[in-house]
């Protein structure tokens, strides 16, 4: 199965910490190797990395991270990456002909919420939204999240400024390739080259469906306090997000 990940932008918000976000370590781990981990833990074994900014040296560690993991990892070369992200999975669209995985390089996750998700049937063009419906969770940073607001389990709204929501977006998403041209759209017909506008134009669509997580952890690690909960988490509890077992020294 292969899995798209988006990892071209700046991350500044994580600057502080580190000069790229992908690369941030946690607890000794760069997240987007953690991330790949989960992906490959739930059935990924072909892997395509967006890139940008600071593109060679996230290129270099994916290539380390492809020996340790034992997963293929090809990188994707994104010019553009100032632009919205959606411009980044559009970039991947001639590698993906057949249903993928798509995750941020930025949010941790249970590999079961991508094991489930890539268990469904797809319809043509159709998309489904790994969503947390607990509005409640404490690791949720309210002033950033995508938020949705889904209906009869399809997506009715989504976006960081929607008032009306009964889910937040995990970032983890199980993609036909209509998503390429559901970007597209947005973009020549409402100037909004964004992935949430390629999944507006599919809910419009009717082929915009969620699935709860039921409570599996997932964490966007976007800012110095998302990164000392991720490593707080993850020594208290490791198995959370299995992934697979690196050859770097034995850790997970």
């Amino acid at each position: 199965m292969k899995c798209l990940i988006i990892a071209a932008g700046q991350g500044s918000r994580l600057r502080s910490i580190a000069e790229s976000k992908p690369l941030v370590p946690v607890l000794g781990v760069p997240l987007i190797e953690r991330v790949i981990g989960s992906a490959a833990n739930a059935g990924a074994d072909d892997f395509y990395v967006v890139v940008g900014y600071e593109g060679d040296r996230v290129r270099s560690a994916l290539e380390t991270i492809s020996r340790n993991l034992g997963v293929s990892i090809t990188p994707v070369q994104n010019d553009e990456w100032r632009r919205s992200n959606g411009i980044s999975v559009l970039k991947a669209k001639k590698f993906m002909t057949e249903p993928f995985l798509l995750t941020m390089s930025d949010h941790l996750y249970d590999p079961d919420i991508a094991r489930r998700l890539s268990a469904l049937e797809l319809a043509e063009g159709e998309i489904v939204l790994a969503v947390d419906e607990d509005l409640q969770n404490p690791l949720v940073d309210m002033e950033d999240v995508t938020r949705v607001q889904a209906l009869d389990g399809r997506i009715e709204k989504i976006g960081k400024g929607i008032e009306d929501y009964n889910a937040f977006d995990t970032g983890v998403f199980y993609c036909a390739p209509g998503l390429f041209s559901a970007i597209e759209k947005s973009s020549k017909d409402f100037n909004d080259d964004s992935l949430s506008g390629g999944v507006r134009v599919l809910a419009g669509e009717g082929r915009a469906r969620v699935m709860p997580v039921g409570g599996a952890f997932w964490l966007d690690v976007d800012e110095p306090k998302s990164f000392d909960q991720a490593e707080t988490i993850l020594s208290n509890a490791p198995e959370i997000i299995s992934g697979l077992k690196s050859r770097r020294s034995g850790k997970i």
